[in-house]
């Protein structure tokens, strides 16, 4: 009997011994695929169709090479305001597209990734092949403990599902009902400022105020809760997006998440902080439907998001979850007031430094709204805000990079282009292609948008295309719009001298040292 129980013990063994040897080598194959064999046939294929670029060092690519060039573009500050800004804020791309013209392939640690300007090309890759194509891992891992798998994040289905649920937030009489708390939100600033310049204030550094102002207006029109309350969960989304744009400097690798460094620590206590804030606001919302105070969790993006998770699952599995309902608050806390912020932050800057066009906007808006706050049946007929506000964004679009990577091989025109690949559009350069946008490219001037034809969606990307365009472009419009016209209806305001023209990238395009300008309160 002993031999037996000792026999079936070792049988047991060498089983156990089989599977752990299996799982090693299967995971050993998996990183030499992930790491060498895979990035080798993407760089095979792409060359054998004339793609090429500059050779990548072994595990980080061209990582180094990137962030030298930045760094050394960036070092000083620009000698004037000057919108000729692709050489210092993509210093590489500029780099290489002259050394390997319009398509070219260059690494992110062992991630190739094929830059791609043609506008045609770009147009067939957003409008037609959304289906196959999203964020890459490392993406995902990058902004893993920033913003999670929420929208901005998700593939396949699980985007399709997540945009289905989000996007009546944003969409007809609900994104107009949104406007008289852009209004309020406004107002309350607008009176702000004007006491500071009673008490003697001049010189404002605008971005703080706007950053201020849209948190507000977000943390209102779709979480239900005022700027006091959300104040400490921007601070801390900051604070992580600093840390993730300085991860997307340095290889990333399966399992580096789990070491036990400093920068690890960081980042995972700021998220549990963030997401313990989140789950106070989601937890009163949940408290007063279980007391009977509310019959339900209201209508607002948070709302939606609690009374999708009480459904049923959907037929292909899809589900929400607490954690995926904070990633999704995290994405729109994000989205929706750091981009429109900064969208505002540099018009403010361009109509400082362009008085004419300031005067040309205060015109139209005195004769459109007679001194009140523009209703949304204003908004459209603002055509020389609308203007400028594109010129804006052309200009310095807060996104100026647009990523996808391939998830099936596909044809993209004469490209053939293999399953693991990473497409990385540069809107910035894009939005600066003289080719495109003539001479004056370098040039503010948003008459060039008085026509149709001149902002055509393949040339003019700031909100991207397609399927997956920011499911909130129609409220950034509409808060921005809402907020430069009653700014500029009370105050003329010009650049101060103290403004340091000096635009950085950390995820987003901001002002290096933010946006002085000196308010004037306008007669009544």
């Amino acid at each position: 009997m002993m031999e037996v129980v000792v026999m079936m013990m070792s049988v047991l063994v060498v089983v156990m011994c089989g599977g752990v040897a299996y799982l090693v080598a299967r995971g050993g194959y998996e990183t030499v695929s992930c790491y060498w064999i895979t990035p080798r046939r993407i760089k095979r294929i792409m060359e054998e169709q004339g793609v090429r670029g500059p050779k990548p060092r072994f595990l980080v690519g061209n990582i180094l090479d990137m962030a030298t060039l930045v760094a050394k573009s960036t070092s000083h500050d620009m000698d004037s305001v000057n919108h000729d800004v692709v050489s210092r804020l993509l210093p590489h791309f500029v780099s290489w597209s002259q050394s390997y013209g319009k398509r070219f392939i260059y690494w992110n640690g062992v991630e190739p990734r094929l830059c791609l300007t043609e506008t045609e090309l770009i147009k067939e890759l957003l409008s037609k092949h959304s289906a196959i194509s999203g964020k890459s891992w490392m993406q995902q891992q990058g902004s893993k403990h920033f913003i999670g798998r929420g929208l901005l994040m998700a593939n396949g289905d699980d985007w399709y599902h997540q945009r289905h649920i989000v996007a009546p937030a944003f969409m007809g009489d609900k994104l107009k009902s949104y406007a008289g708390y852009m209004v309020e939100c406004t107002r309350q600033m607008m009176e702000s400022l004007g006491k500071a310049v009673e008490k003697g204030q001049t010189e404002f550094e605008i971005g703080e105020h706007m950053t201020r102002l849209t948190a507000d207006i977000i943390s209102r029109t779709e979480f239900d809760s005022n700027y006091e309350k959300g104040k400490q969960i921007f601070h801390l989304l900051t604070l992580l997006q600093h840390l993730c744009a300085r991860a997307t400097r340095h290889l990333c690798f399966p399992g580096s998440r789990f070491l036990p460094s400093k920068y690890n620590r960081e980042i995972k206590s700021l998220k549990g902080e963030v997401e313990r804030l989140l789950m106070e606001i989601i937890q009163s919302r949940q408290d007063c439907v279980e007391i009977g105070r509310s019959s339900s969790y209201g209508d607002d993006l948070l709302g939606m998001l609690l009374n999708e998770m009480q459904k049923k699952k959907s037929g292909d599995g899809f589900s929400l979850n607490l954690q995926l309902i904070m990633d999704e608050c995290k994405t729109f806390f994000f989205a929706g007031h750091e981009t429109t912020a900064l969208l505002l932050t540099w018009t403010v800057m361009l109509l400082a430094t362009n008085p004419s066009w300031q005067d040309k906007v205060r015109a139209e808006v005195k004769q459109l709204c007679g001194g009140a706050p523009p209703s949304p049946d204003h908004l459209s007929k603002l055509t020389t805000l609308n203007m400028v506000i594109n010129e804006s964004l052309r200009l310095y679009p807060p996104a100026s990079l647009l990523p996808r990577m391939a998830f099936e091989d596909f044809k993209l025109g004469d490209l053939h282009i293999p399953k693991g690949l990473s497409i990385w559009i540069p809107v910035l350069a894009i939005h600066h292609n003289e080719e495109i946008w003539g001479k004056d490219v370098n040039e503010f001037n948003p008459d060039r948008f008085g026509s149709r034809s001149s902002g055509s969606g393949r040339h003019f990307i700031p909100f991207a295309a397609g399927p997956r365009n920011c499911v909130g472009q129609a409220f950034a419009l509409m808060e921005a719009k809402i907020i430069l016209a009653m700014l500029i209806s009370k105050f003329s305001f010009e650049i101060s001298e103290n403004y340091r023209h000096a635009p950085v990238i950390v995820l987003t395009m901001k002002p290096k040292y933010g946006v002085q300008i000196r308010l004037k309160p306008l007669a009544k």
